[in-house]
């Protein structure tokens, strides 16, 4: 592991113990994101409306036209109640606080009129006695509001009992609460609280406590208690969490078990809205009576009697986006009860959510720092979709919500840290290799350079390479005929066509020398088989500078082809860093390189376009190629065996080189011993040759014409040399 690493994990480490820490202390952005999801998932799947015993008699634009304003006398709600058990309601429930006396009521009316007789007063009817006459033996449940003001705490119908350690502590406080007419909370059957999501800034209901509490005694929501009264239960069942106090896991009424969170709330999960659900209260009091269907969804259902008119601001948002009057989200979480379709957020869900966020955060800086940003990114997508996937089956199958957004931001956030700092720190050492060799170098090799440790050592090292000088020939006679410009252009076109096949072949470019380039094979990293790469480059260059002359692509016309020589050679070089501190190439330097250069240059004199030495040649296995004798080299005391390479293995197997090979070796051996057959021989070669797809006549035309002039060997060993041409060049020996 590299500094650069290190520092890395050790910054990925400390961002992700903060995003760990972030979401373990759940900011408010957090919950509204995970609220957001859950209400997300609702709307894909809400909870399918089932016709239930469950109706909601609403006091709506109908009825407020038909019998006044609100608030209605009680005497008109007695009515209501009489009708509703009339027609065999099996509990009655008002979402409708009844704090203060009727001011409707003839008796209040009056009662401040000047000398009016108090026994006449006390002969007037009470509309609040009335209506409390209507409760007295029916299944009514009435509702009271939580106050922060006061101390007075309504009466409880219903008997709790305990399972666990106390829940007392668990469920949202209550101060105090709205007092209730005295009449009406005595004669009630039922009386539980109708706030859906007290002390909560959101305007969505998601979630309503089925019970608050004052510290010594539990009280009912108005949906249990409407519930128990239609049962005609006595008693509620509070099941807490085994030694874990101030903790509920359920809530036990009658025959029927609902599941809460630790804090005794259930998670609301609502249908749309529909019209089966409501009974307008016109309906109830008509003048001649309910009709028959009308008697039909209220017989046997739990009434909830609450109001939609607009003006009376009763109206609250559900998950799915919908504006409903709350009395309908009373009647949805008996509806909900009934139907056993629960929504639950288990107690270890935020430790899980934690441990994903950390898991996942840092396998994040492990694959970006050690591996590669695009694979991180890759594993991140793949895990994300699992965890949406994931919580999705979760919700949609079980009923179970948990957060995947929570995993997703701190996956976000991670790579995002660990990308930036890979680019600034840990991938500077990359990119100053890129800029130094991006030029020089095939992609691939440049991939292994950057990915492999300590691949590349600066300064001289001494390796094995295989080395490659390529030639213009009859440069300087072009360039007096050709302007600057068109030489550069020339050259440009010609370098770049020929450059190309050296990096495809896992070569490194070394430099351009005017009209010649210089390229190596087995560094700065192992090249297997460098010295066929560099023959095939070669044999590629041949055939690129055949199809650039066919379209005359230099514009000299076709009657001027330009030819190039090309000298390969394998052997120890010093490779590195040459030059100045502040300037410098990767380059190669030793009697490698020299005798390379020489070999280019003796193409000329042998008449061939690729010559490479026998050291080279013991590499090249099944490649085309012909003994073009020994080469006497400036500054070298013994000669070096060179050869033509005339092609590829597919030209090795050609019927006509292994005929042409049969006669160059006769051809040899006639040139070594001066036989007269030399002369005769290079014509057949010549003739041979000229079947395969290689321009060989030059090369046997040199030998042909210089066959018959030899002298014995300077040594007086016996060994023969041909004399030198008139260009004062030494000529190759055989």
């Amino acid at each position: 592991m590299t500094r650069a690493q290190q520092i890395g994990v050790v910054i990925g480490l400390v961002v992700v113990a903060a995003l760990t820490w972030l979401r373990a202390n759940d900011p408010e952005p957090l919950k509204i994101a995970r609220e957001a999801t859950f209400d997300q998932y609702q709307r894909w799947a809400p909870r399918a409306f089932e016709p239930m015993p469950v109706r909601v008699v609403d006091i709506d634009e109908a009825s407020l036209r038909q019998f006044g304003q609100w608030p209605w006398p009680r005497d008109r709600l007695a009515a209501l109640v009489d009708a509703l058990a009339q027609m065999g309601a099996s509990s009655i429930a008002f979402d409708i606080l009844f704090a203060e006396p009727d001011r409707l009521s003839p008796r209040n009316v009056v009662r401040n009129v000047a000398g009016i007789d108090p026994g006449l007063l006390r002969q007037l009817p009470d509309n609040d006695e009335l209506f409390a006459g209507s409760i007295v033996g029916n299944p009514v449940v009435l509702g009271f509001g939580l106050s922060n003001q006061g101390t007075h705490k309504p009466q409880v119908k219903a008997g709790f009992a305990f399972t666990g350690e106390s829940p007392l502590a668990a469920p949202p406080h209550m101060r105090a609460a709205t007092p209730l007419r005295p009449q009406l909370e005595a004669n009630a059957a039922g009386i539980g609280h109708i706030s859906l999501n007290p002390r909560k800034s959101s305007a969505v209901v998601r979630s309503v406590p089925l019970l608050v509490s004052d510290g010594e005694q539990l009280y009912p929501s108005l949906a249990l208690e409407a519930l128990r009264v239609a049962q005609g239960a006595s008693t509620y069942l509070v099941l807490g969490a085994p030694n874990t106090p101030g903790t509920i896991t359920a809530v036990k009424i009658g025959d029927f078990v609902v599941p809460t969170t630790a804090a005794g709330e259930l998670w609301l999960y609502v249908s749309r809205d529909r019209a089966e659900r409501y009974v307008s209260a016109s309906d109830i009091l008509a003048p001649g009576g309910p009709s028959a269907a009308v008697k039909a969804a209220i017989e046997d259902s739990i009434v909830f009697i609450g109001t939609s008119a607009a003006g009376l601001q009763d109206i609250r948002t559900t998950a799915l986006g919908q504006n409903v009057p709350g009395v309908s989200l009373h009647a949805q979480i008996v509806e909900q009860i009934l139907s056993g379709r629960f929504l639950s957020r288990p107690d270890w869900a935020d430790g899980l959510e934690i441990l994903s966020v950390a898991i996942l955060s840092g396998l994040l800086v492990v694959l970006t720092i050690f591996v590669s940003p695009a694979i991180a990114l890759a594993a991140g997508l793949l895990l994300t979709v699992c965890a949406l996937v994931a919580s999705w089956l979760a919700f949609s199958v079980e009923g179970l919500l948990f957060d995947p957004l929570a995993p997703l931001a701190a996956g976000t956030v991670t790579h995002f840290a660990a990308t930036s700092f890979r680019f600034l720190v840990t991938d500077r050492e990359r990119r100053e290799i890129r800029r130094a060799f991006g030029q020089y170098l095939s992609p691939t090799l440049l991939y292994r350079i950057e990915h492999t440790r300590n691949a590349l050592r600066l300064g001289g090292d001494d390796r094995e390479l295989t080395v490659m000088f390529v030639d213009v020939r009859n440069f300087t006679t072009m360039s007096e005929r050709l302007s600057p410009t068109a030489l550069v252009g020339f050259l440009n076109t010609l370098l770049d066509a020929l450059s190309r096949h050296v990096i495809a072949n896992e070569g490194t470019l070394d430099k351009f020398i005017g009209d010649s380039i210089m390229a190596f094979w087995n560094a700065p990293l192992d090249v297997p088989d460098h010295c066929a790469k560099a023959v095939r480059a070669a044999l590629a260059m041949r055939e690129t500078l055949a199809e650039l002359n066919a379209r005359d692509a230099f514009g000299f016309g076709p009657e001027h082809k330009i030819a190039i020589g090309i000298g390969i050679h394998t052997g120890l070089a010093c490779v590195g860093n040459m030059g100045a501190e502040t300037r410098f190439n990767y380059s190669a330097v030793g009697d490698t390189v020299n005798v390379t250069a020489r070999i280019e240059s003796a193409c000329k004199e042998v008449g061939f376009d690729i010559l490479v030495s026998a050291d080279a040649a013991k590499a090249l296995t099944g490649h085309a190629l012909l003994d073009a004798g020994a080469l006497a080299l400036r500054g070298k005391s013994d000669r070096t065996n060179v050869c033509a390479v005339i092609g590829d293995g597919q030209v090795a197997a050609f019927q006509e080189f292994a005929e042409l090979q049969a006669i160059h070796a006769r051809l040899v051996e006639a040139l070594r011993s001066r036989s007269a057959a030399s002369r005769k021989l290079a014509s057949a070669a010549k003739f041979t040759a000229a079947r395969l797809p290689v321009q060989l006549h030059e090369f046997y035309d040199r030998i042909w014409r210089r066959s018959g002039h030899f002298t014995m060997d300077e040594a007086g060993n016996g060994q023969l040399r041909q004399a030198t041409d008139p260009g004062g060049s030494e000529m190759t020996s055989f």
